[in-house]
């Protein structure tokens, strides 16, 4: 007799999902996570408060950038981390449009859910949304300007991208202050791109306008007991090694001696072997050394005799932003001084900002570096003040690399989507329904940002519809009045690079969570018990 019971293949705390139950399960981790950021897409946008447990309990933060929810909030479905991991590499990539790509991979997975119940194969789809991405990639290609050959036109490109950037953030009320202050900032890199010569320091009290951008370079530390205030033509050496070793350490240690004075001749030889040090540190042609580890008593005394400044416990992005600025490197070893490039600046001085006191690094070699100091009622209020500039910054950076910029407003989206559809009208066979269902996705997006606004969004996406039709391709959503403008008039303008990466990313994050037919997981690896007391 034959026995009837299935064969079972995986261990026992394995899983399996399979054909239409595996992609009904990534289909909704997909469209769970756009339908989580989606109502913070546009300028008005909300915010979420994300609140730490666990290791993190107790930290508070307020945002509606989108890479930050999505890293602050634990998934445990495999197509949402898909997700979750795209917008990261969105934000490293370009800094911005975080929340449109999570956004629009979740509508063209909505859209391939629709015409999968209408029984067309995921690879037909598939296949009839990379010929959309083609097409929309090239007609927004064809729209993209480039105003880089004229200086006072590119500033202001830059100024639009910025305020269109900044107008779905925190800094929204003040986004003309804060636009001027990141494109001067940016302006300054002379096209290097390099943002880690920008210095962003976060400093509570005051109010958000009363934020500056300051020339040089400030650390938040202070020198030691005695020793020089200001220094003049700094040489600065650059150190990560460990002068905390003057007193002997007993706790943890064993040290056996016959009477007491031998526990003095230990510490005396530790200061005898501190001091040497000390004077190897000072044989470099050196007035400042700033250290990333503490400096005990005993040779900050010392290097105050000498006339030096000595700075310790500067966090390693201080110091590893102090010798890109200064032109110096960060040395463990001093006995070739010779071979150590010190770093330089015209002039350090202490200086008061609020309640806060800061060295600042005037005249440093690499021109371009500047600080831009927030301030702020909260740290919250200054958290999300710091993550708003930093992507107006990003955009800023890929724009001046990439010169090329679009209209916003949903007017890039609507451009894409009509050039889609015309060519969906001459295509036979069944990808013609999936390239229309690109074009619905795209149209998704004026949708939710006028949806946000609690604006009427199908009457004002069929006007755009209307106007696009009949050639008038720089219509957008004019979300202050809640209608249909000029984005050309309202200098709505969003980065060409910015706009094409959210195209691409999500087409093929959508692809990949429509080819999957099987969801295995793995049995969790079981520890070995420790069987000798057994």
């Amino acid at each position: 007799m034959v026995s009837l019971n299935p064969v079972r293949i995986l261990k026992n705390e394995a899983d399996e999902e399979k054909a239409e139950v595996a992609r009904l399960s990534s289909f909704v981790g997909a469209m769970a996570i756009g339908d989580l950021v989606k109502s913070t897409l546009g300028p008005k946008g909300m915010d979420k408060i994300l609140w730490g447990m666990g290791r993190n309990e107790g930290i508070v933060e307020v945002t509606n950038d989108g890479a930050t929810i999505l890293r602050s909030v634990g998934v445990d479905n495999p197509a949402a981390k898909v997700l979750v991991e795209m917008s990261r590499v969105q934000d490293d990539e370009v800094g911005d449009g975080t929340t449109s790509v999570t956004v629009l991979a979740s509508e063209l997975i909505r859209e391939a859910e629709r015409l999968i119940d209408m029984r067309i194969h995921p690879q037909t789809i598939i296949a009839g949304y990379r010929k959309a991405t083609a097409i929309a990639r090239k007609a927004l290609e064809d729209v993209a300007m480039d105003h880089s050959q004229d200086e006072a036109k590119f500033r202001e490109d830059l100024m639009n991208i910025a305020r269109t950037t900044l107008s779905s953030k925190i800094l929204s009320q003040h986004k003309d202050f804060f636009a001027n202050l990141a494109v001067t900032a940016v302006l300054r890199l002379k096209g290097s791109g390099n943002l880690d010569a920008i210095q962003i320091i976060k400093i509570q009290g005051g109010h958000l306008t009363d934020s500056f951008l300051d020339e040089g370079f400030l650390l938040n530390k202070k020198p030691g007991m005695h020793q020089p205030r200001r220094v003049e033509n700094a040489k600065i050496l650059i150190a990560n090694t460990p002068m905390d070793t003057d007193k002997i350490k007993v706790f943890g240690s064993r040290v056996k001696v016959d009477n007491i004075a031998k526990v003095a001749e230990i510490e005396l030889a530790e200061k005898e072997k501190m001091k040497d040090k000390v004077d190897m540190i000072c044989k470099h042609d050196m007035n400042v050394f700033i250290n990333r580890q503490l400096i005990y008593n005993y040779p900050e005394q010392l290097f105050a005799d000498r006339g030096v400044m000595a700075i310790e416990h500067a966090d390693f992005d201080g110091i590893e932003r102090l010798a890109l600025v200064t032109g110096g490197e960060i040395v463990s070893t001093f006995g070739n001084p010779e071979l150590v490039k010190i770093g330089k600046c015209d002039l350090i001085e202490q200086v008061e900002i609020g309640e806060e006191t800061l060295l600042k690094f005037s005249g440093v070699p690499l021109g371009e570096a500047c600080s831009v100091i927030l301030r702020g009622a909260t740290e919250q209020i200054i958290g999300e003040a710091d993550r708003s500039l930093h992507d107006a910054l990003c955009v800023l950076t890929s724009t001046v690399k990439e010169p090329r910029t679009v209209y916003g407003g949903g007017c890039s989206e609507l451009v894409m989507a009509e050039a889609i559809t015309r060519e969906a009208a001459k295509t036979p066979g069944k990808e013609s329904h999936a390239m229309e269902s690109f074009a619905a996705a795209l149209r998704q997006l004026p949708s939710i940002i006028a949806e946000n606004g609690g604006y009427d969004s199908a009457q004002l996406v069929s006007e755009l519809r209307a106007l696009h039709a009949v050639d008038k391709k720089t219509m957008g959503l004019n979300m202050y009045k809640g209608e249909v403008g000029d984005m050309v008039e309202l200098g709505i303008t969003e980065s060409f690079s910015v706009k094409r990466q959210v195209l691409i990313q999500a087409a093929e994050a959508a692809e990949m969570i429509l080819r999957v037919d099987d969801i295995l997981k793995a049995a969790p690896r079981k520890r070995e018990q420790d069987r000798s007391h057994c």
